[in-house]
């Protein structure tokens, strides 16, 4: 006769449930002034929400670690990375992209400052540039090329060498920038 020691560790066991059942959390941000209600997994990055759930593709994705800035928007006003940020924690919060700076079709005063003076070339970072700059006048008017230059620092562009850029925000402060 065989022992039956062992025989347990050899019977195949029920798989546990592999079924992945995601936890949705409601968020309502305001996004380019239109309110936006959704549920998302809290993981969800706000960038990936303003790209993949608002369709808003005019914020970059670059570096998804802070360091580029090619995604920066306005939130409630101030400058922010949003592949640093959840949605969630945007849940109540005014969003600002780059496509919601123009006007009845006229372009912000940034934008026009980086048109006029060629403050892009690829383009890749330029919304963020602009979403940066249009902070940087609602708090300083009239900011000197070295401020510029400060506000900025948190934006990497590897085509225009910056002096272009600097030339736009000038000419947008000039213009009234914000």
């Amino acid at each position: 006769m065989m022992s039956r020691v062992g025989v347990e560790s050899l019977t195949p066991r029920t798989p546990p449930n592999t079924e992945k059942t995601t936890l949705k959390v409601p968020v309502k941000i305001r996004v380019n002034g239109a309110l936006r209600e959704s549920e998302v997994e809290p993981r969800l990055l706000l960038v990936q929400f303003l790209r993949d759930v608002c369709g808003l593709t005019g914020t970059h994705i670059g570096c998804e670690t802070s360091i580029c800035g090619a995604c920066t928007v306005l939130v409630d006003g101030k400058a922010v990375k949003s592949c640093t940020m959840f949605a969630v924690q945007a849940d109540g919060s005014e969003v600002t992209t780059i496509e919601g700076l123009s006007r009845n079709g006229e372009l912000h005063p940034v934008q026009e400052g980086f048109w006029e003076c060629h403050g892009l070339q690829c383009g890749y970072c330029t919304p963020g540039m602009i979403m940066t700059s249009v902070q940087l006048l609602e708090r300083n008017a009239s900011p000197s090329r070295e401020e510029i230059r400060h506000a900025l620092d948190g934006n990497l562009c590897r085509c225009t060498g910056y002096s272009h850029i600097v030339d736009a925000v000038e000419y947008a402060a000039k213009k009234g920038g914000t």
